[in-house]
């Protein structure tokens, strides 16, 4: 690869000399921080070493909340080394959708949406809403976010599916325990390498007023735009900007991305449909579930992973997850389904 990089006509083709330069600086990144890894680790095993000679303990409980740091570390580089997938390092864009339920159902989905955009934070991600609907009482109907950073699509592409929340509700003068649902999409962005194709013709496009924050100009204009892919009935819409040119220009973009991710997914069942985690999407499709009362337990039920702490995980606490529905889905754990919760 370094003599391709070195190649005098490499930039004759400025796309084809981006990719292998990013590919480069990916496999640099991994190889140094490999080596860093292990410079460490042989560091604070002879660190431990020597308090232990000199029987200083501080030296030894600092070496070891050093190691389990660095194992932390390492864990999170075996993860992202399973991001491999064609689009994995892409930005990504989630869709939040309440189901049925009213208010409850709205609720949940605004809670999801700002547990995903505290997650994003954490991990060093830009955040940029695309499209929202504010429900009637509190919470959304629906909104849709861009998630820009590196390997976002390939950490995020798991949390596609149906969520269910548990809990004592706010908005019931009796205390009663509700069950709410809200689903997670996740498709990624399409980069120019990407030809997708799409024929205009088969699209309906609408235009209407925006809802929420955004200024009197957004409020008071039909600048928002939704497009309508008629034969897949996938649907797509973007109310950020000011302007209907521009949010026209960024729906043409999500939608070449859902019908990306759309063929994505066909390759990935026709691979290996038992191992395939992106099974049709329906309120019966839990993916995990979240207990608020009478006890407290977020338990996903591809892998089994389980935290007794909600509040975190609402926080963006999710890395754990993550990173065992990812390892579920590269070693094909179909056997390892575990019951839906009742």
């Amino acid at each position: 690869m370094n003599n391709k990089a070195e190649d005098p006509n490499l930039w004759n083709d400025a796309a084809e000399a981006q990719k292998l330069m990013r590919e480069r600086q990916q496999l640099d990144d991994g190889i140094n921080g490999l080596r860093a890894l292990e410079q460490q680790l042989k560091d604070n095993i002879e660190l431990i070493a020597l308090g232990e000679e000199e029987y200083d303990a501080d030296i030894v409980k600092d070496a070891e909340n050093a190691l389990k740091e660095l194992r932390a570390e390492a864990n999170r580089r075996q993860v992202e080394a399973m991001l491999s997938g064609e689009a994995d390092s892409n930005d990504t864009y989630v869709e939040v959708h309440s189901g049925a339920g009213g208010t409850e159902s709205q609720d949940w989905a605004n809670m999801l949406l700002r547990m995903y955009t505290r997650w994003a934070e954490r991990q060093g991600f830009k955040v940029e809403v695309l499209e929202i609907h504010d429900g009637e009482e509190a919470g959304i109907k629906s909104a849709t976010i861009l998630v820009k950073g590196h390997n976002a699509y390939g950490w995020m592409k798991t949390e596609s599916g149906v969520h269910r929340l548990v809990r004592i509700s706010p908005y019931d003068s009796n205390a009663r325990r509700h069950t709410s649902f809200s689903s997670i999409w996740v498709y990624p962005v399409v980069d120019e390498s990407i030809n997708i194709e799409v024929n205009e013709s088969d699209c309906r496009i609408d235009t209407y007023r925006s809802s929420g924050a955004g200024g009197q100009h957004v409020n008071t204009t039909d600048s928002a735009v939704r497009i309508t892919h008629i034969p897949t009935g996938i649907v797509v819409a973007c109310q950020q900007e000011r302007s209907q040119h521009k949010n026209r220009a960024k729906a043409w973009d999500m939608l070449r991305a859902r019908l990306y991710e759309a063929e994505l997914k066909k390759r990935e069942e026709a691979a290996n449909a038992e191992a395939s985690s992106k099974t049709d999407i329906g309120w019966g499709h839990q993916i995990r579930s979240y207990v608020l009362q009478p006890y407290q337990l977020v338990k996903d039920l591809r892998t089994g992973v389980e935290s007794t702490s909600p509040d975190d995980v609402l926080n963006g606490d999710l890395n754990e997850f993550m990173e065992a529905a990812l390892a579920h889905r590269v070693n094909g754990g179909a056997d390892a389904m575990v019951e839906d919760i009742a």
